[in-house]
């Protein structure tokens, strides 16, 4: 009798709490996103920012959310054995992430169509509709991006106190064979890098005006679509690449490009030394972040437009997962309008407790506050949490940050390739045996490893080994789906 009266008291504890959460009309979703400020998420802290976001937003739309970080090193792993036990609803993700990202999600059918969805909600109207369109699958949005630099362009980078040394007119600067006489100059400085590629294939950044390199892979830069003609096309056998190998052959014959960076011996860090003169640079709305990234001013002169594309907006972004039930969906999309919308919401969810993890500044000469961090428990980025127009600025950006990033993203062109995704599930052993030839062959050529007399024979050769692993049968496959894409 007594283990009845527990189970029938339990059971009406359940009841009620049932319904209380029904009268309450709040939908939980379960969101997971990856830390990249900390070595490890504190996760009373989690918790403690988890009980303050759903305590702000609790009058304003019927969701509650659980939310769970964890650090960059586990998440692959962990949220991926999340998400085949159906215990994630939002997902942080990326184009470059591994396993969980967005060209590996979409062919698993792990994330939800949410096209229809969108129209009409606070979500879709906190961005341009380009940003849309840029990150759909065949016709189809899955992908919610963080508004950010969400274009790609580059500038050619130099060094603030040689420019004034030698008095260089970087203005004049148009493309790469411009830089020779500014090169000579650093090489006989007894510059160790003159021109420091950052042991960087570059021909798919430096050339982008010219093919949309739709894999943003440099290892599969051999396929590109043509802007001209809007063909697939390899891209291994144009003028173009011939030209950009021999020039890099060229310069380090002359001592321009140090073999260091052909061997990876370049570190992350030579940016930060004296030992350099010319880089390369990816075109953010507030360049001067180089300064204090590099420890040293710099200046910048555009190399290239920028460009919307298929991967350009996917740098960092959420997606609604294929097990959630449509209230779970239309609940995630809501949180994210708010989120994407309020900059309350976006500054709890982003740098956590306002006097524990950060606080509010007004420096001289500043006519907004801005954000100063200080945690070692829950610290995230702009880039990887909420929309740069939301997001208050951290005390060392501007305070016009939000209208240099509608600026910045506003100004770039569309690509013409931009929403194709090409599924190479057909055709993946020959594309894997491909992008493995990159590093023998395509890695030297594009960091000066091989003499400008040599390249042409090394480049059939390139494209030989390329044909022997299945090139043209990937290239046909790559052909087929763009075509059939422009027919839509």
């Amino acid at each position: 009798m007594k283990k009845l009266v527990s189970l029938v008291l339990a059971l009406c504890l359940l009841l009620s709490v049932a319904v209380v959460a029904q009268a309450e009309g709040k939908t939980v979703i379960n969101v997971y996103r990856c830390t990249f400020n900390l070595a490890q998420p504190d996760e009373a802290q989690v918790k403690k920012v988890e009980d303050a976001i759903n305590a702000y937003i609790a009058d304003k739309i019927d969701v509650e959310i659980k939310l769970t970080d964890i650090s960059s090193g586990e998440y692959t792993e962990k949220a991926n054995l999340a998400l085949a036990n159906n215990e994630i609803n939002l997902l942080w993700t990326a184009s470059w992430e591994g396993t969980i990202g967005t060209n590996d999600l979409v062919p698993m059918n792990a994330v939800y169509d949410i096209t229809d969805l969108l129209p009409g909600t606070a979500l879709y109207e906190s961005m341009d509709a380009g940003q849309w369109e840029a990150t759909k699958y065949d016709g189809k949005n899955y992908f919610i991006p963080v508004y950010k630099d969400n274009v790609e362009g580059y500038d050619f980078m130099f060094r603030k106190d040689l420019v004034d040394k030698y008095g260089w007119d970087i203005t004049t600067v148009e493309k790469l064979a411009d830089l020779e006489p500014m090169l000579a100059d650093a090489a006989s400085e007894g510059l160790k890098y003159p021109f420091l590629t950052q042991k960087t294939p570059m021909f798919y950044r430096w050339y982008i005006d010219k093919f949309d390199f739709f894999t943003a892979n440099s290892a599969t830069n051999f396929f590109a679509v043509d802007r001209e003609t809007n063909e697939v096309i390899d891209t291994i056998l144009t003028p173009e690449y011939a030209e950009f190998c021999k020039l890099m052959g060229d310069w380090a014959e002359k001592g321009y490009i140090s073999e260091d960076e052909v061997t990876k011996t370049t570190t992350d860090t030579t940016t930060q030394t004296q030992d350099w003169a010319i880089s390369w640079w990816t075109d953010l709305p507030n360049n001067v972040e180089a300064n204090s990234r590099y420890g040293q001013e710099v200046v910048m002169q555009p190399a290239t437009q920028r460009y919307a594309h298929s991967t350009s907006a996917l740098g960092s972004c959420y997606c609604i997962t294929a097990n959630s039930t449509e209230e779970q969906a239309k609940a995630a999309i809501d949180f994210m309008g708010l989120l994407y919308t309020d900059s309350t919401l976006a500054d709890i969810y982003t740098f956590g407790i306002e006097g524990e993890d950060f606080e509010y500044t007004q420096a001289e000469g500043q006519e907004i506050k801005h954000v100063t961090q200080h945690s070692d428990k829950y610290n995230h980025s702009m880039w990887e949490s909420a929309s740069a127009t939301v997001v208050t600025p951290l005390d060392s950006e501007p305070d016009d940050k939000a209208e240099s990033y509608i600026a910045f993203n506003g100004g770039a062109n569309t690509s013409c390739a931009a929403g194709f995704r090409f599924d190479k599930t057909p055709v993946e052993a020959q594309y894997t045996a491909c992008a493995n030839l990159f590093e023998q062959y395509g890695f030297a050529l594009e960091n000066g490893g091989v003499p400008a007399d040599a390249v042409d024979d090394y480049i059939a050769q390139y494209q030989n080994e390329l044909d022997a692993a299945g090139y043209q049968d990937v290239l046909a496959a790559f052909q087929e789906q763009y075509n059939a894409w422009k027919a839509e």
